[in-house]
Parts: structure tokens; C-alpha cells; sequence
């Protein structure tokens, strides 16, 4: 044998490994980009496999370049599970932004499946629906996506989708519903601001926490700037940041204020579908009246439940807001849309709030 040969045989052996992740990762998606064109397309694709953001959709593992993420305090919707993801092209970044929900550059793309446990499926869970927000050049567009029963593909559902499944509950025990898609109509309902789409979790508020990478755990907002996903972020000290609501060691009122701030303060607040309401509960929100306490309700129907006030001090059950949250009736409960279930212990935590106050 030559003294060449060696280099020869070594070179094979990496062809070899090579070819072998080369296969796997056809096999498994890995391998593959996101499609920033599908992303851009005026006319978005009839399956969710279009846009690449996966590199094994079954079990939610994330494609390169698409990042998980999540808030610190989540929206409420029938108990359901749910993964981030966040996509930015390559050499673009977003733009902090103290208050509102960060500046995404063209071609980005925020991902959210919802989900359920199930032992019986892969990662260990009934994939329902995921939903994708598309940053084109004109703004954003909503789209929903409905899984199959084998969890091996989602289909665009623009006109929505009424799913009957059985869900288990926190502490035990299941409940039956209509999961509800919604439709692109409905998706704009929740996410306009000053009448345009805009996204509604990824504020520094919400990431200014600490998540499980594969990595290792790391600050969110750091994570995005040192990928350079994120430009202008100040001093972590400086961050604003909302306790996860069910920390009991947490202050009350920070809880019940992180809580409503992510599920009623995007139609709530003065810039949203609810403005004429003239009750305002975003996170930043100082004023008393703005946030319901003595405050009469500007239209007295059947969603007042005859009570005077939106938050009357002290009394819990004289409360409007409380009343909407623990109701499941359609035309009553609040929020409107996203839900069917009552979440108890979010009502018990703005009951304990309302009856702290003075």
C-alpha cells in the first residue's frame, strides 16, 4: 500500500458521513431553508410545509435560522399548549421597542402552534393548528393552518375551521369543545392596531426572560441580539418585564395586570378594536378610570350583567370585568374570541386582585 492511500481511505470515510447526514437530513427536513419567497407570496401556500420553518413538524423542532420563543405570561386559549417560533432573514434584524411589539423587517415570519398532550402522538403532542404571521411589504398578513390526524401536514383554512376534540385541564379531568380557527377576518380582530395587523407577543416585556435553548438557558432578548436578530436593545436593567401570572411570589397586582395586558389589552387600549370602551388595560396604563376601577361601563347591555361599574373596589362580584372573564356565554364572556373554557384560576387571581383594593 502506497503512503498515499491513508489520505485516500480518510477521505472516503468522510464521504461516507457526509452522504449520511446528507440523507438524514432529507429525511427529516433538516437540510432545508426557509422559503423566503412563500413568505413574500401575495397568495400564501395551500400547506404549511411550503414555508420550511420546520425541520420535523410532527415534534415542533425548528428549521436553522427559526428561533423558539415564548412570553412570560401567555394568551389564554381552552387550556391549549403552545410553540413560538420567529423567523428574520439573514443579515436583517428587528428594532427594540420599549412599549410596542418589536419593528420586523420585511421577509420575517412568527410562527405559533397550538397543541395538546397525547402520549400517543410524536413529541408527545395533538398538533391542532398553527398560525403564521407574515411581515410582506405591505404589512402583515394572518394566516391559519389545520393539522391532518397523522400530525404529517397542515392545510391553509382561510375561512376558519370548527374542530369538536376533548381537552384535559389543568389539575385534572377533560372537557369537551369546538375548537374554534379562526378566519382571516377574526385573525385582524385581535391583531390590529391603529387599524393595521400587527403582532401582539413579541414585546420586551414578554421576552425580557430567561429560555431553555438547546444550548443552555439564556435571556431572550439577549439571545436575539447576539444572533443579530435584535438591534437597540439597552442595558437588560432598563428592560421593562412582566412576572409569569402564576407566580404566586410574584406582587398581585403585577400578576393580574401581566394577565390582562396579554389577553385583553390588544383590542383594549386606545389605539384598538375596543377604544370606544374607553377601558384601557395595557401593561403601561397609570390611569385609575382607564383601568375600569370606578369606571361605568359606556354601554350598559347584557354583557354588564346589570353591575355598574367595570371594577368597583373591594367587591369582586359588583365587578364587570370579572363577571366577562368568568363567563363562557357567547355575547358575554371576555375575551370574545380565542376561547370557549373558563380558566379558573385566572379568575380567582382578579378576584383576589378586585378584592385587594381599597
Amino acid at each position: 500500500m502506497s503512503a498515499r492511500a491513508p489520505i485516500s481511505l480518510l477521505k472516503l470515510a468522510l464521504l461516507t458521513v457526509l452522504l449520511v447526514c446528507s440523507a438524514i437530513g432529507a429525511m427529516t427536513g433538516a437540510a432545508a431553508a426557509v422559503d423566503e419567497t412563500a413568505i413574500l407570496a401575495k397568495k400564501p401556500p395551500a400547506k404549511l410545509s411550503a414555508f420550511g420553518f420546520f425541520a420535523d413538524a410532527s415534534r415542533q423542532v425548528p428549521a436553522e435560522g427559526v428561533i423558539p420563543f415564548a412570553p412570560r405570561t401567555p394568551l389564554f386559549t381552552d387550556f391549549a399548549e403552545k410553540r413560538r417560533f420567529v423567523y428574520v432573514p439573514e443579515g436583517e434584524s428587528a428594532v427594540y421597542d420599549a412599549h410596542e411589539a418589536f419593528a420586523f423587517p420585511v421577509g420575517s415570519a412568527l410562527i405559533k402552534t397550538f397543541a395538546y398532550e397525547a402520549a400517543d402522538r410524536p413529541g408527545g403532542l395533538r398538533l391542532v393548528e398553527t398560525r403564521v404571521l407574515l411581515r410582506q411589504e405591505k404589512g402583515w398578513q394572518a394566516w391559519a393552518y389545520v393539522w391532518n390526524e397523522d400530525q404529517s401536514e397542515a392545510e391553509l383554512k382561510i375561512a376558519g375551521a370548527k374542530i369538536p376534540m376533548t381537552v384535559p385541564i389543568p389539575g385534572g379531568g377533560t372537557q369537551d369543545i369546538v375548537y374554534a380557527v379562526p378566519n382571516k377576518a377574526q385573525c385582524k380582530g385581535c391583531h390590529a392596531l391603529d387599524g393595521e395587523v400587527v403582532p401582539i407577543g413579541p414585546k420586551a416585556r414578554n421576552l425580557n426572560h430567561v429560555f431553555p435553548y438547546r444550548q443552555g438557558e439564556e435571556n431572550q432578548l439577549a439571545h436575539w441580539a447576539e444572533a443579530g436578530m435584535l438591534t437597540g436593545l439597552p442595558d437588560l436593567a432598563d428592560v421593562p418585564a412582566v412576572p409569569d401570572w402564576l407566580d404566586e411570589t410574584a406582587p398581585l397586582d403585577k400578576r393580574a395586570r401581566a394577565w390582562l395586558d396579554i389577553n385583553c389589552a390588544h383590542c383594549h387600549r386606545a389605539e384598538g378594536p375596543a377604544s370606544n370602551s374607553g377601558l384601557f388595560l395595557t401593561w403601561d396604563e397609570k390611569e385609575p378610570a382607564a383601568l375600569g376601577i370606578g369606571k361605568r361601563p359606556v354601554a350598559a347591555g347584557r354583557g354588564a350583567g346589570h353591575l355598574k361599574v367595570d371594577i368597583e373596589p373591594g367587591d369582586p362580584d359588583a365587578s364587570i370585568l370579572v363577571y366577562r372573564v368568568e363567563s363562557n356565554e357567547p355575547g358575554v364572556m371576555m375575551p370574545e374570541l380565542g376561547r370557549s373554557l373558563t380558566d379558573s384560576r385566572a379568575v380567582a387571581l382578579l378576584r383576589e386582585w378586585v378584592a385587594s383594593m381599597e
